[in-house]
């Protein structure tokens, strides 16, 4: 799995271009037809209906979907929605209240919370990392109330860190960006990310 911009049409030309790197030797990615079509609910309850592109590289011969940057692997609502639920959890607000206040089951809700608690402390080490890595002149963040606010204060810290190096990061939302980094895995079973994904979205 390997995370892209939200564009296809820009996905295409990179991968014409002999841009798109795979991420464990670093060949080039060529075309190797679709993934599964998927859909998606944003913020409003809209539906986006999304077919990945399957890439295979010339060197290694591994094949890896390139997931949109918006979505995580095997989650059913954007990425911001999900980040959204993450950072309310992270400053006290209760299962139920976020599910009423995204319009989403309070069982989908508690689903996110649980598995990004389950891994708080890997996931706060991994950001906390790239926060110093990234940044020009970092600064790691606090100790919060809880493991789980820690967490999500490290995603949010990496996301300012790695904007005073690259400030095209900042178009995006700090979920966008861990959706980047971590390639799209950050509640998946698969964590801990292995790598930082190498083409940058």
């Amino acid at each position: 799995m390997l995370t892209v911009e939200a564009d296809p049409a820009r996905v295409e030309i990179r991968l014409s271009a002999g841009e798109l790197i795979c991420p464990d030797c670093a060949g080039l990615l060529c075309r190797w037809g679709w993934a599964r079509s998927r859909v998606l609910r944003d913020a409003t309850g809209g539906l986006m209906a999304v077919r990945p592109r399957r890439t295979r590289c010339v060197s290694c011969g591994v094949s890896h979907v390139l997931l949109p940057v918006f979505a995580l692997v095997r989650r059913a609502d954007m990425a911001e929605v999900i980040g959204a639920a993450l950072a309310a959890k992270a400053t006290g607000a209760g299962v139920r209240v976020i599910a009423e206040r995204l319009g989403r089951p309070v069982e989908t809700v508690r689903g996110w919370l649980r598995r990004f608690a389950a891994r708080a402390e890997t996931v706060r080490r991994f950001f906390t990392v790239l926060l110093v890595d990234a940044g020009v002149d970092p600064a790691p963040p606090g100790t919060a109330r809880t493991v789980f606010a820690d967490a999500v204060a490290a995603v949010v810290g990496a996301w300012w860190s790695m904007t005073s190096r690259w400030p095209a990061v900042g178009t995006v939302s700090p979920w966008l960006a861990a959706c980047a980094v971590t390639g799209g895995i950050l509640l998946a079973p698969a964590w801990p990310a292995k790598k930082i994904n190498k083409s940058r979205p």
